[in-house]
């Protein structure tokens, strides 16, 4: 379980598991709106990593930033760890 600390949103935390195949499995936000967090988080499980990046990068709802946003920079921050 990767855990990534978020900033300038409501939610404080990120879990989320990384398939060998660079999969999204078990997203999991801690805090912010659980409606939205929730949808989010079932939207992007099972989709490659770059895709949810792409799709999700550089939205923005309060601080320049987003719940959305900051799962893309965790998923950044995780590539730049893991890098093959």
């Amino acid at each position: 379980m990767n855990t990534y600390i978020t900033r300038g949103t409501c939610s404080r935390q990120i879990q989320f598991d990384v398939k060998d195949d660079d999969t999204l499995t078990a997203v999991k936000f801690i805090g912010g709106c659980p409606g939205n967090t929730q949808a989010v988080a079932k939207l992007v499980e099972g989709k490659n990593i770059d895709e949810v990046i792409s799709l999700l990068k550089g939205i923005e709802c309060r601080m320049g930033t987003s719940c959305p946003d900051q799962l893309a920079r965790a998923l950044i921050k995780y590539k730049d760890q893991h890098a093959k």
